[in-house]
């Protein structure tokens, strides 16, 4: 039996797998059944009991099933350079966040050891350029990951850099050497790779630069989040103290929880919950005290999930569209409310200049300059966001830029990857 090597794109919002085998590069398997495309499997964990797991698509649908109840969990991979942040209680039970991460990784692991009819103990990773700007972070999110991979039954852990991965994929497309500049934008990070590709390969003194920034979709839903939708919960509601004349608001540490995806859970502990109400109970008008109502609902039957995906989804269709329509219904929260794409651009603008900034100092240490890069690879859903796409055409012209396809690229580069380690071509 030759050795079989998983590849797994493990990302903040979507994960796939493919492989090697007989030296042969096979693209991401069916990993979940229930997803629109199956060879991608949403980056959610659901926990409604003690001991019982769904992931995926299927926990999205059970957590909708069970009214809610229970631990859901996505975006884990953000906290993995979270050096405060070190598990959770789920149940009773404390997962230290390598052993939270290995539930996931261990599910898809037995999945495509039931796909291929034979156990893999060998896989490549893929890893952001940078999972933090703090190098220290930076890797203590990289030990985690290869913990929480051999926890889910690996013995063999490489890394490779995502952007990197992308650009493996990318070089079957060439006819000859090309300077190219990889983008991929994520849920959690955008990376960016600038090296010398050719349809052969490359070497690795043909990668000039790596770099990355922890900014990607998340960070543009939370945008939308805070901005636009964050004030129908309260987030601008302004309370006094009982015989107090000093004006104060909801502190800006929960504002920022409520406004994260992954974060929204924390503000359902007992101890902010009653900073919350109390807030509520002294709030200046009645329409404050409406809005903090709708927090508590939002907050006490995590539905946190729920409205980012309803966030998600204006915010694609904002690509599109000069305007949205935003609803979300439940009881106790009744929400409808246009979206316009020039207001998003606007609210968004920071997370551009930062992501724009740290691609052009990706460039500056390759020691080329933009008119030198031939192709400009672009991968990840982020990738289509109008403000982004307009920085990359002013800086390279439209005639460079080459969208990949959003999800897989990186998981075939992975696979490319591993199958240089195995022959010893790396």
């Amino acid at each position: 039996m030759s050795e079989l090597v998983y590849a797994i794109d493990y990302g903040t919002s979507n994960s796939l797998l493919a492989a090697v085998k007989d030296g042969v590069v096979l693209p991401p398997i069916p990993v979940d059944p229930l997803a629109e495309d199956p060879t991608v499997l949403k980056s959610v964990l659901y926990s409604p009991t003690l001991g019982n797991w769904y992931y995926g698509a299927r926990a999205i649908d059970a957590y909708g099933e069970a009214l809610a109840e229970g631990r859901i969990f996505r975006s884990v991979k953000k906290y993995l350079p979270e050096t405060g942040f070190n598990g959770t209680a789920v149940h009773g039970r404390f997962f230290n966040l390598s052993e939270l991460v290995a539930v996931f990784l261990r599910e898809l692991k037995a999945r495509a050891d039931a796909h291929f009819g034979e156990e893999s103990t060998s896989v490549v990773l893929g890893r952001p350029a940078a999972f933090s700007l703090d190098g220290e972070a930076d890797k203590l999110a990289e030990r985690r990951l290869e913990a929480a991979a051999r926890l889910a039954g690996f013995k063999s852990v490489a890394f490779c850099p995502e952007p990197v991965a992308a650009a493996y994929e990318f070089r079957h497309r060439l006819t000859e050497p090309k300077t190219v500049l990889v983008a991929d934008f994520g849920g959690g990070t955008s990376d960016f790779t600038v090296l010398r590709l050719s349809q052969s390969g490359f070497a690795e003194k043909d990668v000039y630069a790596i770099g990355g920034v922890p900014i990607a979709g998340d960070r543009f839903d939370g945008s939308i989040m805070r901005n636009m939708i964050a004030p129908h919960f309260g987030s601008e509601i302004i309370y006094k103290m009982p015989m107090g004349s000093v004006e104060l608001r909801i502190p800006q540490h929960l504002i920022n929880r409520l406004c994260n995806p992954a974060d929204v859970s924390f503000l359902a502990r007992n101890d902010v919950l009653g900073l919350l109400k109390d807030a509520q109970k002294w709030s200046i008008d009645a329409e404050s005290a409406k809005r903090m109502d709708r927090l508590f609902v939002l907050v006490e039957e995590h539905l946190g999930y729920k409205v980012f995906r309803a966030i998600e989804r204006t915010k694609i269709r904002l690509s599109d569209e000069s305007s949205d329509t935003f609803r979300f219904q439940h009881p106790g929260i009744d929400l409808e409310e246009e979206i316009f794409a020039a207001d998003f651009k606007s609210a968004s603008h920071d997370l551009v200049e930062r992501i724009a900034f740290s691609m052009d100092e990706t460039i500056k240490k390759a020691g080329v300059t933009n008119a030198q890069i031939d192709l400009v690879c672009c991968t990840g859903g982020t990738a289509k966001l109008p403000a982004l796409h307009h920085e990359l055409v002013r800086r390279f012209g439209k005639e460079k830029l080459i969208q990949h396809r959003h999800f897989h690229a990186v998981a075939l580069g992975l696979a490319e990857r591993a199958k240089a380690i195995s022959t010893g071509q790396a």
